[in-house]
């Protein structure tokens, strides 16, 4: 009898020992999954989140041209077809998987004005995939994403196609309100005296086109000038602006050398063949780039063509689902898509600086610090706007009277845009949050980093920020 009771005293005891290990394990997973990590810091933990976690498993866009070149006779949709299409290719995804579409895009084809939805029909993709259209200036893209985060969040969707495209190439152009107003009313004329009558009033100045303006509506303000005065507060001279600019397209030459922009899928151009790359790249000397004169504030101002992003056409897309769905798909996601935020601020003043207000922000919503941070990815609308947004957050005083804190810090620039950015890789207004999320996904693994932050300004005063953890490695 001791010796039964023996064996069973130890097998109860190594049970719970099993046990004990067991739960130290599932509780360990599910710390991470939940985004509980203590940072590199010491003692900063990522705050975890409601709802299932949400993954990118992989992005892809089309070669960012500059307007007005190998795209130019194609539709805004047919760009954000091929980004879609190349996506899929290049996951291996079946097209029946999809749930939904959703897509940014700021200056909208009328004809295609729901650019997602023509985009899916246009792929051949089945006719039941919801997909529609959402915009918010330069962080349309950034909007298609996390809506589409929360769909999945809400159990209401597990796979979701976002993105965005942009086509400069051919915006469209409207007939003054007084010719619009004419011809409107001409639907009802019934006689050659009725159509005459409608030439009334009617003056010279009436027939000029009015193309789409790169302004403010609230301040009607160009986002050039307001660049200009932003440098001009922060005191950032034109030669750090030059210096910046020289920064980003020689990156992105590297990158692009390097094999690094996978994310890139070839585009078929009728009558042309294939494009493949970026081509608004251009290395040149701090030289040449000083001969340049400002573009907008003259003689005195600091902005020029050569530091501030061109004029671009192009698509993106990236595949988002559940955790669980990838699992259950058999995927190796890159990332998971932890907090995002969105801020606003008056337009007229500070119209440039919503990566400095969202940065602290979804920081203090995850708990984190700068120093947390492994890859920073932000958008360069202007090379001023992205110097003077990093001074913000450097400026005990800025950050003191405007967001009534203690300042954020400065970024390590050895974890900034590495790969170069808008500046030189071009914006495609509605596309280029998929481009920025892609990159940080990439540059974590590549860098063998956790945490990557993403920010971008946007027209109305508004700004986004992201933050992306790595997907861990099997």
């Amino acid at each position: 009898f001791s010796f039964l009771r023996w064996v069973a005293l130890s097998l109860r005891h190594r049970t719970n020992v099993a046990f004990a290990m067991l739960s130290q394990f599932a509780r360990a997973s599910r710390s991470f999954s939940t985004g509980v990590r203590v940072a590199a810091g010491g003692g900063a933990k990522l705050k975890s989140q409601p709802g299932p976690n949400i993954v990118l498993v992989d992005g892809a866009r089309t070669p960012f041209l500059m307007s007005g070149t190998d795209y130019k006779d194609m539709m805004p949709h047919d760009l954000q077809r091929e980004a879609i299409r190349g996506l899929l290719k290049k996951t291996g995804l079946p097209v029946e998987k999809v749930e939904y579409v959703i897509c940014g895009s700021v200056i909208a084809e009328v004809k295609t004005s729901n650019i997602a939805r023509e985009a899916v029909l246009s792929a051949g993709w089945p006719d039941t995939i919801p997909a529609h259209t959402v915009t918010q200036a330069c962080i349309s893209a950034n909007q298609a994403i996390t809506t589409s985060v929360g769909y999945m969040k809400s159990g209401f969707v597990n796979v979701c196609v976002a993105g965005g495209a942009e086509f400069m190439s051919d915006v469209p152009i409207r007939f003054s309100r007084p010719v619009r107003k004419r011809l409107m009313a001409s639907t009802k004329v019934k006689s050659v005296g009725g159509y005459l009558s409608l030439l009334n009033g009617l003056k010279l100045k009436d027939l000029a086109p009015e193309p789409p303006a790169v302004a403010e509506f609230s301040s009607r303000e160009v986002m050039g000038h307001s660049a200009d005065r932003l440098t001009s507060f922060f005191g950032v001279t034109r030669e750090e602006q030059d210096d910046f600019a020289l920064r980003s397209h020689t990156l992105a030459q590297e990158a692009q050398d390097k094999g690094y922009l996978d994310d890139v899928t070839p585009v078929k151009v009728p009558g042309k063949g294939f494009v493949e790359k970026d081509n608004g790249i251009r290395v040149a000397s701090r030289e040449k780039l000083a001969q340049l004169k400002p573009a907008f504030i003259k003689p005195h101002g600091t902005i020029t063509a050569a530091n501030s992003s061109f004029l671009t056409d192009g698509a993106s897309a990236v595949l988002l689902m559940t955790e669980e769905k990838a699992k259950e798909l058999g995927y190796q996601p890159l990332a998971y898509l932890r907090h995002f935020t969105y801020v606003a601020q008056d337009p007229a003043e500070q119209l440039l600086l919503g990566p400095a207000y969202a940065t602290p922000k979804v920081l203090d919503m995850a708990g984190l610090s700068l120093k947390d941070i492994d890859v920073f990815e932000f958008h360069e609308a202007f090379a001023g706007q992205i110097l003077a947004n990093l001074k913000a957050l450097d400026s005990e005083d800025f950050c003191q009277k405007y967001m009534k804190r203690g300042k954020v810090g400065a970024i390590p620039m050895e974890k900034f845009n590495k790969w170069g950015g808008s500046l030189s890789l071009g914006h495609p207004f509605g596309a280029t949050g998929g481009r920025l999320l892609t990159t940080t996904a990439k540059r974590l693994i590549k860098e063998d980093g956790q945490f990557g932050l993403i920010a971008a300004c946007a027209a109305g005063g508004l700004g986004h920020a992201m933050l992306v953890e790595r997907y861990p490695s099997k």
